[in-house]
């Protein structure tokens, strides 16, 4: 069982992500499952009626305007990092949390790193599926590589100039 980083803690993973080429029949009808876009475009209503956790995942190329108005069937938004120097979907998911509110969970998936995690933290993500041949404990101690920020972001909107009193 793959285990992932959600909220500061390693946790044993309960959802299904599913395949790019997932159709519907391979989504049980009681499991959390992750679907891709397409899957979603297609059969968005079954989806939506089966009595299981639903998440969508997103690759870097698909942007999230698409959902944007979807977004309450979902409580999991998954963004696909194909190569960790792709940071296309770090602005996704601070799209998702700053303009459009959302309250789920934002999770990095794909070719993420610990050198990655402090900054799609402040970006939006709250969840993150490391490559499988890195290590979830370890990788939580990028979370205390640095005490201070001083822009503002997803989890600190004021700046530090702000903050200071």
């Amino acid at each position: 069982m793959q285990r992932i980083i959600k909220n500061g803690e390693v946790i044993d993973e309960s959802w299904h992500l599913l395949p790019k080429d997932a159709t519907l029949d391979d989504v049980s009808n009681s499991d959390d499952v992750i679907v891709p876009l397409a899957l979603w475009r297609e059969h968005g209503h079954a989806l939506k009626a089966r009595d299981g956790g639903l998440g969508v995942w997103l690759d870097a190329e698909e942007e999230i305007e698409e959902i944007a108005d979807q977004l309450e069937n979902f409580q999991v938004i998954a963004l696909n990092f194909p190569a960790f120097t792709d940071g296309r979907h770090s602005s996704s998911a601070y799209l998702l949390r700053e303009r459009y509110k959302y309250k789920g969970e934002v999770r990095a998936i794909g070719d993420v790193l610990r050198d990655q995690l402090f900054a799609l933290k402040r970006c939006g993500f709250d969840a993150f599926a490391l490559r499988e041949d890195k290590d979830p404990y370890d990788a939580l101690k990028a979370f205390e590589d640095f005490s201070e920020v001083y822009q503002g972001s997803s989890d600190q909107p004021l700046p530090l100039f702000r903050r200071r009193g």
